[in-house]
């Protein structure tokens, strides 16, 4: 059963118990009532007694329903959890008790389809190659949700192998998810890797979402899709269960539609200690390594406590504008970008930041020519150990190579437009053109 047919299967059995009780209204309804609504305001309404997390969920599984899968198609979702349901129950049943466990709790979210839960639902970073068997265990990030009352609604499309698989891949597309779209512009990009998380946040599919970035794959999604991206230091979230790309510069984030929606969900899923699985939780940040600095010991729980509206009165920020014209000479950044940048940089002295010009300044900024080396090494060597813990999957136990062989194998289906990385191939001069996830 091909894979669009099985989401239409399940968004139909989920429906059906809202449909019974008519707790959805009109069977033709797309809920808006809690479009926009923030983390707070829902927690304001659920501790009232007017809202429940099962309702909640029903309206955003509705959702999903009539514009995700069908009307323009954002097709930000590759996955519902077939069991969201039960943890939406399972977190008012704790409500009722008086237990509340945490920012997130009876909140509805999505994760990237690179972060394993130990469920029903695949972890396959869009790729059939790891479609079977699902993962074993949870992530760290899908237990901590758990452990905080989260209700996991489903995973999000993604570029594909968080785009670190061609010079030509298209951000947002998967051979198992097919394309995401912009929910501002169905005819645009939602940028990537994230590019499901970005969109379902922007849609109102959940309250909020979590992506993963190597290098651009939280904050552009997040720009692409009018949301709020937090692309936390590595070390600061663990990467433990999360299919990856480079252990020195992988991190997980979340998407919110406000900076608070974003700061709780950060509270939620960091690791303010070593986690016992991923090294970077309990190491010296790399910025920090060689300084003789520790591991902060000093790391906030709740990040909300830093949303402050005047929170820019007195701060420093240094700016550069190399690159903002763009980096293909054929291909120079519109005005209406550039625009927009230097609105920004006014708003931040409106603020009342000081705008440091860091290139009158005289600062000069190193080339980052090194970078796709650097993840091309790391990628080889962190794919064989994280398909190690996978089983029943085709690349289970295999290596990068047999990723590439099951692409190869499988063209039609994971190749339509392009082909598959292979590194070994690669010349000096090609490195710059890679995109990273």
């Amino acid at each position: 059963m091909n894979t669009p047919v099985m989401r239409i299967l399940l968004l139909a059995a989920l429906l059906a118990p809202a449909s019974a009780s008519g707790q959805s209204g009109t069977q033709n309804a797309i809920p808006t009532q809690h479009n926009e609504a923030t983390v707070a305001e829902l927690q304001a309404e659920m501790a009232s007694g007017m809202l429940t997390s099962e309702v909640l969920t029903m309206e955003y599984i509705a959702r999903i329903a009539a514009l995700d899968q069908n009307g323009p198609g954002v097709n930000a979702v590759i996955e519902l959890n077939p069991d969201a349901l039960v943890m939406a129950r399972n977190a008012d049943a704790l409500r009722r008790r008086g237990v509340v466990l945490g920012p997130l709790h009876g909140i509805p979210v999505l994760l990237k389809d690179n972060i394993d839960t130990g469920d029903k639902m695949q972890t396959s970073a869009g790729s059939f190659a790891l479609v079977g068997t699902p993962a074993s265990r949870d992530s760290t990030v899908a237990a901590n949700l758990r452990a905080g009352g989260a209700v996991i609604l489903g995973k999000t499309n993604l570029s594909e192998w968080a785009n670190f698989r061609s010079f030509e891949s298209i951000s947002g597309w998967s051979g198992r998810g097919g394309q995401t779209h912009n929910p501002y512009g169905i005819d645009r990009n939602p940028c990537g890797s994230s590019s499901g998380s970005g969109a379902a946040a922007s849609a109102n599919f959940a309250t909020v979402s979590f992506g993963s970035e190597t290098d651009g794959s939280i904050v552009c999604p997040a720009n692409a899709n009018g949301v709020v991206g937090i692309k936390p230091t590595v070390g600061l979230t663990s990467r433990a269960g999360v299919v990856p790309i480079s252990h020195t510069q992988d991190t997980v984030g979340p998407h919110g539609r406000t900076v608070a929606d974003a700061a709780a969900a950060l509270s939620v899923i960091q690791s303010r200690s070593f986690d016992g699985r991923d090294p970077a939780t309990g190491g010296v940040p790399l910025g920090w390594q060689g300084t003789g600095k520790t591991r902060p010991t000093n790391i906030p729980s709740d990040y909300t406590q830093f949303v402050n509206k005047n929170g820019l009165q007195g701060a420093k920020l240094g700016v550069t504008r190399v690159g903002l014209g763009g980096f293909d000479p054929f291909v120079p950044t519109p005005q209406p970008v550039l625009d927009a940048f230097e609105a920004a940089v006014d708003a931040l002295t409106a603020a009342g930041a000081t705008v440091i010009d860091l290139d009158a300044a005289g600062f000069t900024f190193a080339s980052a020519d090194g970078e796709l080396l650097v993840l091309l090494f790391d990628f080889r060597n962190d794919v064989r150990a994280y398909f190690a813990m996978r089983v029943g999957v085709p690349v289970a136990g295999g290596t990068l190579q047999s990723a590439i062989d099951f692409n190869n194998a499988h063209a039609n289906t994971e190749m339509p437009l392009d082909a598959i990385l292979q590194p070994g191939h690669l010349r000096p001069g090609q490195c710059t053109r890679a995109r990273t996830g």
